[in-house]
């Protein structure tokens, strides 16, 4: 085996047997899983305990509006008694709340309070104000001669399907939503892979040169064969450990839902006894269509292109995070350095929401063309489709990049690798990028 392979191998085997690895491998999975599972789960479970609340109309004008129907969260009691006589039993009465109405104008509701032992939800609330709303608003319309009928009539949804057509008239359906989320998702994780397999380069090289043991080392290899092992073995540990994670993360979701699915549906055996609600036919149908939205994204392409932006990425930026490390002798001495670095990776995810409005405008073109901010702006990008010349142009870019930040990094490596105790800044990096031995 060469000697490079051999430094891959160390690397690989040193990081994947540490704790750190192995929990990390683990937990990511469950973290993920539960970032999916646990709020669908909660909701299936949501508290239906019914809250009590009493009413004080001192408007006169709501009468029996408030009316409760069986599958409300809160119960609305009337109350005739004085405001201040009803607040006193709120603490240590069984009602929930206390709403208090004075008298209000329609076109202007101000003053209506809320009384409760603690703090409400925002949930609670939100009904609240819902209803009190919709009675304003079933008054006005009254008062207009208008019904309720006819206003519900006037108002009228326009669902707008997405077709994309390509040169030879191919039709697929494409969903901006689900281009946008997919985007957005591959992009951040490329940008914390990048800067966290980037700081494991960093922080090793510094490691090695601080405890003297890669003078022992460039004894028997040379100092671009030493950056090369060390940057393509972290790489493969990070491969490795995204592998695992999408495929721990599968089979963690799927076994959740198999778990789940009888609190998941719940609720839905009598189904066949009784109609639907119009409400479950249009979740029903919302659910349908994002399912559709989901089958039109081409995960094999995007995956491949994951991996290969977040395996260019990660080549560019950890060539330059290992020259940073040869250089510095602390990780306080690499401050000074990170900013011009990171700063393209940092500038591509704050232009993310740019890219997202105008996925074709010029600013997204160059930004995926660039090799320092294409890895996070092209995978912002490619959900939306993007042209194959813009890809093959990008990916060449990229490669090219990443040879050219390795030449750079290794003729400071060479040389700042064993150096130590010296001031480092950037006219001393500049010295050693052109220096002959």
């Amino acid at each position: 085996m060469s000697k490079v392979g051999l430094i891959i191998l160390r690397e690989y085997i040193t990081r994947v047997r540490k704790k750190s690895f192995i929990v990390m491998t683990i937990l990511g999975p469950l973290i993920f899983g539960g970032i999916v599972i646990v709020p669908v789960w909660l909701a299936s479970r949501e508290n239906t305990g019914q809250k009590v609340i009493a009413v004080v109309d001192d408007s006169g004008i709501f009468g029996d509006s408030f009316q409760n129907q069986g599958d409300d969260n809160i119960i609305y009691e009337y109350v005739r008694e004085p405001l201040e006589d009803v607040k006193t039993e709120v603490p240590n009465g069984y009602r929930y709340g206390l709403l208090h109405i004075p008298t209000i104008d329609l076109d202007n509701p101000q003053g209506i309070t809320f009384y409760s032992e603690g703090s409400p939800s925002l949930n609670t609330i939100g009904e609240i104000r819902g209803k009190l709303q919709s009675i304003i608003k079933d008054m006005k319309l009254s008062r207009s001669s208008i019904s309720k009928n006819t206003l519900a009539q006037l108002e009228t949804k326009v669902n707008i399907n997405t077709i994309n057509l390509s040169k030879d008239g191919t039709e697929q359906k494409g969903s901006s939503s689900v281009s946008s989320a997919v985007g957005y998702v591959s992009a951040f994780l490329i940008y914390g892979f990048i800067f966290l397999y980037g700081a494991q380069v960093m922080r090793g090289v510094i490691e090695e040169k601080s405890n003297r043991i890669v003078e022992i080392i460039i004894s028997s290899v040379k100092p671009f064969q030493l950056m090369m092992g060390k940057i393509i073995g972290v790489a493969s540990v990070g491969l490795t450990q995204f592998l695992l994670w999408v495929l721990l993360t599968f089979t963690v979701a799927s076994l959740a839902f198999s778990i789940f699915q009888p609190d998941l549906t719940a609720g839905q055996t009598g189904a066949f006894a009784q109609p639907m609600p119009e409400t479950d036919i249009a979740q029903a149908a919302a659910v349908s269509q994002v399912q559709e939205a989901i089958d039109t994204i081409n995960v094999p392409f995007i995956l491949a292109c994951f991996l290969f932006y977040f395996l260019g990425g990660y080549l560019l930026y950890g060539a330059l995070f290992a020259a940073i490390g040869s250089a510095a002798d602390t990780d306080t001495d690499t401050q000074q350095f990170m900013l011009p670095i990171a700063g393209p990776l940092i500038f591509s995810i704050v232009t993310l929401a740019s890219v997202l409005n105008d996925p074709d405008g010029p600013m997204a073109f160059w930004l995926s063309i660039i090799p320092f901010t294409s890895p996070v702006t092209m995978m912002m990008r490619i959900p939306f489709g993007v042209p194959v010349w813009q890809l093959a142009l990008s990916v060449v870019l990229l490669v090219g990049g990443f040879i050219f930040t390795t030449w750079v990094a290794s003729r400071i490596y060479r040389i700042g690798i064993l150096s130590h105790g010296t001031k480092i800044n950037y006219k001393t990096l500049g010295k050693w990028l052109f220096h002959s031995h």
